[in-house]
This record gives C-alpha cells, sequence and structure tokens, in this order.
C-alpha cells in the first residue's frame, strides 16, 4: 500500500464535504474561520476549500456528483498534500460508484498520493481508498475538532494531528489523561467556552484475554459498516459496498487488527449487540489479531458496552477498550494499514512505523 508523504509548514490542505454539507451553512461560518485560522496560524499550513464544498446540505445530499468533482478536484490538485473532510453525515456511500467507475480517478490517487483524513461517515471513504491502495487516517475532522470552540484545539488532539508532518517517530498511542464531553451549543455564543472535563481514570481497559497481539489496521464507525452490510434496511447502500468489496473478506483478515467504534448517535447495547452479530456472521472477527474499540461518546452506555463485547467476540480474541479515537473527545489518529503492537507487559500500544513517508 502506499504511505502518504509527511506535511510541511507552507504546505496546502482542502477542505471536502463528502458526507453532510453543514460547512457550507451560515450558522457555521464562525467554525469555518475558526479552522482556517488554526491551520494558518497553528500548523503553517495553506488552506484550500473544495469548490462545492460550501454549498450546504441540501444541495450536496440532493447531488452527489458535486462531492465526486471535488474529490477528483483535489487528486489532480498537485499543489494539496493533504484533504480534510469537513464533518461526517450519512450518504458518502452514493459517491462510491462514480469514483470506482473512474479510471482517471483511480489513477490520480495512486499517482498522486496524499494524507486524507477524517472519521465518522468518512468510513466509506477510508474503505474505498484501502481497496484503492492508499493509507488513510482515521481522525479529525474541520467541524469537531480543529474548530473546536474553546480558545485552543484539545490538546491531546492538537498533539496527534501533528503527526502528519512527522515521517520519523513510532508513535505510542497513549490513553488521555481526561475525556471530554460532547457540546451542545456550537453557535457563536460558545466561542471561548470551554467543554467540560473529566480524568481518564479508567485508561485502557482489557476485554477477553490480556496478551499481546500486533497486526495492520482496519475498520471505522461501527454504524457505517453496518449500515453497508444490513441488506433489509440499507438496500442501495449495500448492495454498492458488496459490488465494491468495501469490507474486508475472513481470508484478508489474517494478521489485521481491527479498530471499531461507535457514533454520536449512541446506539443502545441491544442495537450494538445486533450490529456486532452481524459482523461475526460475515466473518469479520475470524483471523483477526486483536480488537481497538474507541470509547463511546460521553461515556454513555460505557459498561454495557463492554459486557456486549465479551458476549459477541470470542474469548481468545485480545480487546483494548477505551482507546481515544472517533466520535470521542480528545481523539488520536488511527492509520489504515499501519502495523502496530499492544505490549501486554508494560500496557503500550504502539505503531510499529512511521505513519507518513
Amino acid at each position: 500500500m502506499i504511505k502518504p508523504i509527511k506535511l510541511s509548514k507552507e504546505n496546502s490542505i482542502a477542505i471536502v464535504s463528502l458526507s453532510a454539507g453543514t460547512i457550507g451553512e451560515e450558522f457555521a461560518s464562525h467554525q469555518l474561520d475558526l479552522a482556517i485560522k488554526r491551520l494558518n496560524l497553528d500548523f503553517q499550513l495553506n488552506v484550500m476549500i473544495a469548490k462545492n464544498a460550501l454549498k450546504g446540505i441540501k444541495v450536496l445530499k440532493e447531488n452527489p456528483m458535486l462531492k465526486v468533482e471535488d474529490l477528483n478536484e483535489v487528486f489532480s490538485n498537485v499543489n494539496i498534500k493533504a484533504i480534510i473532510c469537513a464533518i461526517g453525515g450519512f450518504d458518502t456511500y452514493k459517491t462510491i460508484p462514480f469514483l470506482l467507475e473512474d479510471e482517471n480517478f483511480k489513477n490520480l490517487v495512486l499517482n498522486n498520493p496524499k494524507i486524507f483524513i477524517g472519521y465518522s461517515d468518512s468510513t466509506v471513504n477510508h474503505l474505498m481508498f484501502y481497496r484503492l491502495g492508499l493509507k488513510t487516517f482515521y481522525g479529525h475532522n474541520i467541524l469537531c475538532d480543529i474548530a473546536e470552540l474553546d480558545k485552543e484545539m484539545l490538546p491531546y488532539t492538537k498533539n496527534s494531528f501533528k503527526w502528519l508532518f512527522d515521517n520519523k517517530t513510532k508513535f505510542e498511542i497513549k490513553p488521555s489523561a481526561y475525556w471530554y464531553e460532547e457540546r451542545n451549543d456550537f453557535s457563536k455564543k460558545a466561542l471561548n467556552i470551554p467543554r467540560e472535563k473529566h480524568r481518564n481514570i479508567t485508561k485502557y481497559e482489557f476485554l477477553n484475554e490480556k496478551k499481546s497481539f500486533e497486526g495492520y489496521l482496519w475498520g471505522g464507525c461501527i454504524e457505517t459498516i453496518y449500515s453497508g452490510l444490513d441488506e433489509e434496511k440499507n438496500k442501495e447502500e449495500a448492495e454498492i459496498f458488496k459490488k465494491y468489496n468495501l469490507i474486508l473478506k475472513p481470508n484478508e483478515l489474517c494478521d489485521m487488527v481491527l479498530f471499531l467504534e461507535t457514533s454520536e448517535e449512541k446506539p443502545s447495547p441491544q442495537l450494538l449487540k445486533k450490529m456486532l452479530l452481524k459482523f461475526k456472521e460475515v466473518g469479520l472477527f475470524k483471523n483477526i489479531q486483536g480488537i481497538l474499540i474507541g470509547c463511546p461518546q460521553n461515556r454513555v452506555y460505557y459498561n454495557e458496552y463492554k459486557e456486549v463485547w465479551k458476549e459477541v467476540v470470542p474469548f481468545d480474541i485480545p480487546i483494548i477498550y477505551n482507546v481515544n479515537f472517533g466520535h470521542c473527545y480528545p481523539k488520536t489518529i488511527i492509520a489504515y494499514g499501519a502495523k502496530i503492537k499492544f505490549n501486554s507487559q508494560n500496557n503500550k500500544l504502539q505503531y510499529l512505523e512511521s505513519i507518513v513517508e
């Protein structure tokens, strides 16, 4: 797989809206301004906004081809070194046929690889890029992370974003000392107001057998992956997932470490069990070396989810619970296709390679 080149100061980063068009709405303009300022001043990056990214929720929902155009545009631009998603959503899958049926786009990705980062519904983009052979990053987006409404980005989140500038370090994914609640107010009134903050007393928790493991990372948002498998409720999406082979098969999961996390919808333990049983049915838990589970947002169902995981996943598959990625705050970067190791002797979770070239 292709590992993208690290970021450097004065590089250009493109903002895309491949899911919801929220960032183009007037009510989010202060967040966009804040994100651009932070990317400029904190990271010394130049910001380019894809031409359709600000057309708003309704227009982008009704016109997936606008998202396709934007992704083609940013991959065609040799001056753009990274792409960051504005936010998640629900309908990224509609872009997949247009992209994967386009030989020119596939060649662009391979011949002009770039850092691509986002989470939630952006899982679909990541699974597509994985099939194309580009390593991408399950991590920050614009509205939730770069445009943190407090005076600064969350320190742990900001520090992990800096990993994209470093091709020498084999980073350790340490548990954050604190966890933060999601905001209820994203308006201008919330500017400079910090999130509710709590000590992360539990750190990493170990479910099932505690043993060392290592492997290559693959995964994403549980609800997004499940939607692509749910043929009854999401027929169109499931057909696209199946046609383009977005989900790894059991024989492809040897030497793999899954990373999975629940969304801001906070599914009930019963629904989580239903989704995980579907994963088990299609063989996602076969042949894997271990699982990393993101901390549930606001720690809702924190203990109940643990019991579901232990019930569904075979005991001999080691699970690390409460890892800082996905919809929780703060968050780290999980690099698709990167080799990672957990050492049960010292409880250290560490990449065995740099995540950028």
